[in-house]
This record gives C-alpha cells, sequence and structure tokens, in this order.
C-alpha cells in the first residue's frame, strides 16, 4: 500500500476517543481521516455501511461509535444491540470486502468482574449486563467476519467529553466532600492514550484481541482523590459502597484488565494511570 495516501475511517468521531485520534493524527499530513458519526454514518444500517465503505474505500477503519449508557442498555436491549452487536458486523463484514483492517473497542464489562487478578486477554469472558453482553456479541461478530481485525477491550475511559473527571472537578466547585464508591476496582485510561495505542498498533499485522488500559489499578475513591491531589483541590473523597452508592445496574467489582498481548506480541506499554491524568489535566 503507498503510504502517501492512507485513509482511516473513523466512526463516532465527536466521542471522547473519537475526539483523541483525531488529534493522535493531526500531525500526520499523509493520512485522511474520514469523520463520521451517527448523522453521517449509522452504523447499524448494513446498506449505508456497505455503500460507504465501497465508495470511500479506507484502508483502516476504526470504530469507536457504541451505546455505552451501561444502566440505558438494560432498558432497551434492542438499541444495545444495534450498535454494539451489529454496528461492528456490519463494519466488519464491509472491511473485509474492501480489503480495509478494523481496528474495532470493546470493554472491561465482557467479564463478570468476580476476579481477583487482572484479566488477560485469555480469560473466558462472562458479562453479567446487556452492555457487556452486547459488547461480547460485536466481539464474536467481529471475529466472524473481518479477515484483519483488533480488538481492544479498555476501561474508565475519559478524554475531551463528559467523564468521570470532569464530574469530580465540577462537584468539587460546590462540595467540601465527595463520596465516591471505594469497593470497585480497575483502570483509568485516557482518551489520548488508547488513540496511541491504536495508532501503533494499526499499520501492523498484529491481529487479535489486546487489552489496552492504562497501567496501574484502583478504585473508583482513589481515582477521585487522585484527581483532586493533581487539581490542587481540598475537596475530600469520602468511600462509599457499592450497595450504599445504589446503582440501576451491576457494576464489575474487579474489572483490571492486563495488556498481556501488547507486552508479549509488541513489548508496547500503556503509560501509567496516574501520569496519564495528570497530562490530562494539565
Amino acid at each position: 500500500m503507498n503510504n502517501a495516501m492512507k485513509k482511516i475511517l473513523v466512526t463516532g468521531c465527536n466521542g471522547q476517543l473519537g475526539k483523541a485520534i483525531q488529534k493522535e493524527y493531526a500531525p500526520q499530513p499523509e493520512v485522511t481521516l474520514i469523520c463520521t458519526d451517527i448523522d453521517t454514518l449509522d452504523i447499524s444500517n448494513h446498506a449505508q455501511v456497505l455503500e460507504f465503505v465501497r465508495e470511500n474505500r479506507p484502508d483502516v477503519i476504526m470504530n469507536c461509535a457504541a451505546f455505552t449508557a451501561v444502566d440505558a442498555c438494560e432498558s432497551d436491549w434492542d438499541t444495545a444491540y444495534r450498535m454494539n452487536a451489529i454496528g461492528p458486523r456490519n463494519l466488519a463484514i464491509a472491511a473485509a470486502e474492501v480489503g480495509a483492517k478494523l481496528v474495532h473497542i470493546s470493554t472491561d464489562y465482557v467479564f463478570d468482574g468476580a476476579g481477583e487478578r487482572p484479566y488477560t486477554e485469555f480469560d473466558s469472558p462472562a458479562p453479567q449486563t446487556a452492555y457487556g453482553r452486547t459488547k461480547l456479541a460485536g466481539e464474536q461478530l467481529v471475529k466472524q467476519f473481518a479477515k484483519r481485525y483488533f480488538i481492544i477491550r479498555t476501561a474508565w475511559l475519559y478524554g475531551d467529553g463528559n467523564n468521570f473527571v470532569r464530574t469530580m472537578l465540577r462537584l468539587a466547585d460546590s462540595h467540601d466532600t465527595v463520596r465516591v464508591v471505594n469497593d470497585q476496582f480497575g483502570t483509568p485510561t485516557s482518551a489520548a492514550e488508547l488513540a496511541r495505542l491504536m495508532h501503533a498498533l494499526e499499520p501492523t499485522e498484529n491481529y487479535g484481541v489486546f487489552h489496552g488500559t492504562c497501567e496501574g489499578s484502583c478504585s473508583w475513591a482513589d481515582f477521585a482523590a487522585e484527581i483532586f491531589r493533581l487539581a490542587g483541590r481540598d475537596t475530600k473523597v469520602e468511600g462509599i459502597s457499592t450497595e450504599e452508592y445504589g446503582s440501576a445496574t451491576k457494576r464489575p467489582a474487579y474489572s483490571v484488565l492486563d495488556n498481556y498481548m501488547l507486552r508479549l506480541t509488541m513489548n508496547e506499554r500503556m503509560a501509567d494511570w496516574q501520569d496519564a491524568l495528570a497530562q490530562y489535566l494539565a
């Protein structure tokens, strides 16, 4: 392929990850990004996806579109399946037809969250929620129809948009103390770091399923405390249990991902979560 003209189709371009990808590739004039969102390309519409991909013939498709509202997925299974399973399937079929690579983003919610050590790519998924089940279905359909794919599972993502970091900073403006869950563990991951990983994987033939989160782990309460520390806020964090918080949908108690395949196959390392957070806040 002539590197002078690489075309990358980005779905969900207005989301946190979509914006991070645009920033990541901005310094590369030899890459043309075809940025779409639900208003220009509905990935759940099979005919529309095929037509769009045939017309634009991208070299790579990066799927950042998803229905990620965990509680809403429980009450609207159809939309969740359309966006999280049928959409990736459509992109996979279209990618295979034009010979494009597919980079598809998945989630820690494909696991049951009952583990006590970080999950590797070789651990068996056992999703407990509609969100997790539909995202796992998306992974399986990508494997079924795409010939060249990278599936990257990530977690606790924050970037340019509504996210936990911005919510905490907003609460700090009006509260001396914030109550945050302290019995759910995972890894805060910056969209900038995930976009960098996608950029590193995309030119390779190193296909398969990868975990892509920042390094290390913490509870949501630890995450909040670190946000306040780095932002120079005096706000205190009061740790509460998941039960006290009261959530409509089951949340994984432990969903730390081990970026095992990245280490084994690429010697690639994501930033530590505290360092990525400091960079984001700066």
